[in-house]
């Protein structure tokens, strides 16, 4: 009984020990991320995501700071280089948890990068895949405002592109605003990106 007592005893301060590491390993990431550090954030969580192989946020987290880093970018190989690693730690994400609303925006995020980059080479086959992405990243959150604010922008961006009135859209952004005031996840970490980019995207409606 005494040996079972110690082995929980040191199980419990193990797990600790290690929650403490997560915590401060990802406030470090997200510190260097603030900082514009772009590649030590992403080193960062890529080695938090290591030893974390159950958990698809730092996955997460390198996906999306690549995938940010990337707009802008001129050259295809830098370009690439960013973009693919995004791919690579995403797919790992989705296999940890599938169905997970919040990666499928993020690969949309992604293959509009792509579109953004080169929209004669990438616009025609990513295009159509990131509608499949919205329209199942709603049908699983239809409530979550970052898939109903990324839905939003992309209808917009597609309704500009072939000359057609984006007001129609700015309610669903209105919408995305009012459930970021109520939105939250116990889950340590869990995104919660959109509202300053759901209030500037209203802005511009007016």
């Amino acid at each position: 009984m005494k040996k079972l007592l110690v082995f929980l005893v040191f199980l419990a301060t193990s797990m600790v020990q290690a929650q403490n590491r997560y915590t401060q390993g990802m406030d470090k990431a997200f510190a260097l991320w603030r900082e514009n550090k772009i590649v030590e954030a992403s080193n960062l969580f890529e080695r938090i995501a290591t030893a974390e192989p159950d958990n698809w946020l730092p996955y997460y987290y390198v996906a999306q700071v690549n995938t940010l880093a990337s707009f802008g970018e001129k050259d295809l190989q830098k370009l690439s280089v960013k973009l693919e690693k995004a791919k690579e730690f995403l797919d790992v994400a989705k296999a940890i948890s599938p169905d997970n609303p919040e990666l499928l925006i993020q690969e949309a995020l992604i293959n509009t990068a792509w579109i953004s980059f080169d929209g004669a080479t990438y616009g025609m086959t990513l295009s159509q895949k990131n509608v499949q992405l919205y329209n199942r990243a709603m049908e699983l959150a239809p409530n979550n405002p970052r898939v109903i604010l990324s839905k939003a922008e992309w209808d917009m961006g597609t309704a500009r592109y072939f000359g057609k009135d984006t007001a129609p859209y700015c309610k669903d952004v209105e919408k995305a605003l009012e459930l970021f005031a109520t939105f939250n996840s116990e889950i340590p970490y869990y995104p919660s990106w959109g509202k300053e980019r759901a209030q500037q995207v209203l802005e511009a409606c007016k």
